[in-house]
């Protein structure tokens, strides 16, 4: 079965698979869509993309995820552009991680690849891209590791609900420099500036955690 709302790609999946001998008992063009389809076709296994509709953010992945849960065992193969870090690991943890892939579009470099991947998700094995593999790692890392001394500083000040101008005179230094820390605080915290949320608080709350 085949996920992906881009008509071209998703027909070139259908034709690729095909044309080495699987049957594609369906090709959809969103997550909703997907999940009936796998209701009522039953798979042997799915190629879904990450980004779909109905909101053309991570819904496939996250139906995938569902699936996955729905159906323990069903092989599921994610094509991405992105790493959706957070669904990726629930995806991964899945079913004992048995039986599912997480590739990124731009780096299967061969159709041979491909379809070696197709075959082992689908025997019950694991295909990971290296790149999700390091960024994973990361994730699971304590995040503050990544701050300097001076910026663990600033965020422990920031967490005693500190304004910038007290931070900057506590510590010696300009309300400028203090922006500058904060703003290398919300780049290696991975809180980019379209976070949902206030990533002041959310930065705060890593902090906390840690």
């Amino acid at each position: 079965m085949v996920a992906e709302d881009a008509v071209l790609l998703r027909e070139g999946l259908v034709g690729l698979l095909q044309r080495v001998g699987h049957e594609v008992v369906a090709s959809v063009g969103d997550a909703d869509a997907l999940v009936a389809a796998v209701r009522a076709d039953r798979p042997d296994l799915v190629v879904t993309d990450v980004r779909m509709p109905p909101t053309l953010t991570d819904d496939g992945l996250r139906a995938a995820v569902a699936l996955r849960e729905e159906y323990p065992g069903l092989p599921v193969l994610v094509l991405s552009q992105y790493v959706e870090r957070s669904y990726a690991l629930g995806l991964l943890d899945s079913g004992g991680g048995t039986g599912v892939g997480y590739l990124l579009k731009e780096r299967v470099g061969a159709v041979a690849d491909f379809m070696g991947a197709v075959d082992r998700i689908a025997a019950g094995g694991t295909v990971v891209d290296p790149e999700v593999i390091q960024q994973l790692v990361r994730l699971r890392q304590d995040p503050l590791e990544r701050l300097s001394p001076r910026e663990r500083e600033v965020l422990g000040l920031v967490a005693e609900g500190r304004s910038n101008a007290t931070l900057a005179s506590q510590l010696f230094i300009s309300e400028a420099a203090v922006n500058k820390h904060i703003g290398n605080i919300f780049t290696k915290l991975d809180l980019p500036a379209n976070t949902e949320g206030h990533r002041r608080v959310l930065a705060v709350l890593a902090f906390l955690r840690a």
